[in-house]
């Protein structure tokens, strides 16, 4: 019965993917059946999905990785041209290709998930209301599916592609997914030891070398992690604030960092809610409104933070922070230590 149990949820799971696929808006007459990935009729191209791999890996992240070209993926390549004195293209040239190989970490990783990759508890259907999320004892994934992805740094679209949308999900089954696994994984949680199993579980790498400030040009909507020297080292996509709040330009200090934490909703702080409505203290969790992490700055109100949606960073607005998926915002913690400066400019 137990194992029963496990395979209906396993269902349930990719169900809510396959559906959630079927209903994009259609591109045909008819819905294509799948493919294995890089093959013709596709969603992912395979050579792309590889680059977003081995980018994700070099510290320049293009987001959710999928196989997919779009902005964060030029803004990835451009930022590693630029720190491997390369052509500054943006595009994923024959040289750039070369240079990226340098790593020759296959683009997939078959994963026999464990009971940990899956546990819940999950929370479906996910309130949209604040009143409705304080009442959670945690702002915890949806399903399966949506934390295996964002361990991945992927998509559950993205794994659907990969697996196809017949395969199951749960404790015991083998999925393909992108090869993030870290080359080293020497964690400092800052005295959070209940940090420990989210830096694992977001597979997120220590192999990158440290920062000593960032740079955030708001133009770019890009966090760019510098050395001592002013090289850069690493780059980000982020969010940076929209017309109603947007980024606090200047220099500010990234003082301390506050893992799981929880969140005031206050609506006076924010133009698009009434300021009638009542304040709610929202309980941590990834798909809380400021993610896994807030790294605080010296700017009131104001901090670095993960975020619940992570293929919408860079694509849509905040209200003045700077925002970062889960586990790029926990990477940049190993990064960097606390006091760090951070300076933003248009």
């Amino acid at each position: 019965m137990p194992q029963f149990v496990r395979v209906a949820l396993g269902c349930a799971a990719i169900a809510t993917a396959a559906i959630a696929l079927a209903q994009q808006p259609a591109t045909g007459s008819a819905e294509k059946p799948w493919v294995p990935p890089g093959t013709p009729g596709s969603p992912i191209d395979g050579t792309l999905f590889h680059a977003q791999v081995l980018l994700d890996m070099a510290g320049f992240s293009p987001g959710v990785i999928d196989g997919r070209q779009g902005s964060s993926m030029a803004k990835a390549i451009k930022g590693f041209q630029q720190a491997h004195g390369l052509e500054a293209s943006g595009k994923l040239d024959e040289e750039t290709r070369r240079a990226l190989l340098a790593d020759s970490r296959p683009s997939t990783i078959m994963v026999k998930l464990s009971r940990e990759q899956v546990a819940g508890p999950f929370v479906y259907p996910f309130p949209k209301k604040p009143e409705a999320q304080a009442k959670l004892p945690a702002m915890s994934y949806r399903n399966m599916l949506e934390k295996v992805a964002e361990a991945y740094h992927t998509t559950p679209r993205a794994i659907v592609a990969l697996n196809g949308p017949e395969k199951l999900i749960g404790p015991g089954q083998v999925l393909r997914l992108p090869n993030v696994v870290p080359k080293s994984a020497d964690y400092n949680v800052h005295g959070k030891d209940e940090m420990m199993p989210w830096m694992q579980l977001l597979n997120v790498d220590t192999s990158l070398p440290k920062g000593d400030h960032v740079v955030v040009d708001k133009s770019e909507g890009l966090l760019k992690v510098m050395d001592e020297s002013n090289r850069m080292v690493a780059q980000f996509p982020v969010t940076t604030g929209s017309g109603h709040d947007p980024l606090p330009l200047g220099t500010w200090k990234a003082t301390t960092y506050s893992f799981l934490p929880p969140f005031n909703f206050q609506p006076d702080l924010f133009w698009d809610v009434s300021d009638e409505k009542d304040e709610q203290r929202l309980p941590p969790g990834p798909n809380g409104p400021v993610g896994l992490a807030w790294l605080d700055l010296t700017k009131e109100h104001y901090g670095i933070h993960g975020t619940p949606e992570p293929q919408t960073i860079g694509k849509t607005q905040s209200h003045g922070c700077l925002r970062m998926t889960n586990w790029d915002v926990l990477r940049l913690s190993q990064m960097l230590k606390p006091g760090f400066k951070a300076v933003f400019q248009a």
